[in-house]
């Protein structure tokens, strides 16, 4: 089942210097990609967002390109969940407040 509110894939696990166009050729296979964003900050260096014109392409790709194997990285293909993301943003927050206390 599709998740109705998740629709493009968050790709990590790729490789740093993996081009945008290294990336369109992969994921346009299946189906027609709208826009790939590109993690170029520390923390988000090898992940990328692809957005698709259709949720069932998006889908396809997540089915076949998890564990897919590029310059010897294997892919981790999923969909993104924007409040799942932010939980996780503040419960890094808390902690890093908790440890500057403790010191």
């Amino acid at each position: 089942m599709i998740p109705s509110n998740l629709v493009f894939p968050l790709c990590r696990n790729l490789p740093y210097k993996i081009s945008a166009d290294e990336l369109y050729d992969i994921f346009g296979k299946y189906g027609t990609v709208r826009q790939i964003r590109k993690g170029n900050a520390e923390g988000t260096k090898g992940t990328s967002f692809v957005v698709y014109d259709d949720i069932y392409d998006a889908k396809n790709a997540l089915d076949h390109l998890s564990g897919f194997n590029v310059a010897g990285r294997y892919l981790v293909v999923l969909y993104y969940d924007p409040v799942k993301a932010q939980k996780k943003k503040e419960l890094q927050e808390k902690l890093k407040n908790e440890q500057e206390a403790n010191k």
